[in-house]
């Protein structure tokens, strides 16, 4: 059995409200992991492709899953899951969407390009931390992760 609490998490998300409060939410979920963000897709693909400051792997290691918010300047989450799922080092990254969107041709485009669940941000704190909790017992106990 791996050490589930060894996989990094990576969130993609323009909003410093909604991180630190997915940060705070995965903290109250008691959910060990590291925890990296980034503000753009652009900066999304520089991390995962180690550019610029996330140059160093030790500091900025690949990440075991991704939670990616579609609404971002620069670069959206469209845009970037795109540019994941044809990567062949990236593609296997497991890629949820957490995003306030609720539009059906998001989730449809989001699943058709490879997107491994789409859920839509709750809006009380309390409810981001179940789905925090849910989430983390969904990717971190039950499934089993690919070793990247």
């Amino acid at each position: 059995m791996s050490d589930k609490r060894s996989i990094i998490i990576l969130i993609a998300d323009d909003d410093a409200e909604d991180r630190m409060l997915v940060k705070d939410a995965l903290e109250e979920s008691r959910l060990k992991n590291n925890i990296h963000f980034v503000e753009n897709g652009e900066e999304l693909m520089d991390y995962l492709h180690h550019r610029g400051k996330y140059a160093d792997l030790h500091t900025y290691p690949t990440p075991g899953l991704i939670l990616l918010d579609l609404n971002m300047p620069k670069k959206d989450g469209r845009e970037a899951l795109k540019e994941i799922k044809s990567d062949d080092r990236l593609r296997l990254i497991p890629v949820v969407v957490l995003t306030t969107s609720k539009a059906e041709e998001d989730i449809l485009r989001t699943y058709d390009l490879g997107v491994s669940s789409f859920i839509t941000k709750p809006v009380t704190f309390s409810s981001l931390v179940d789905v925090m909790k849910t989430l983390s017992k969904y990717w971190f106990e039950i499934v089993e992760l690919p070793k990247l």
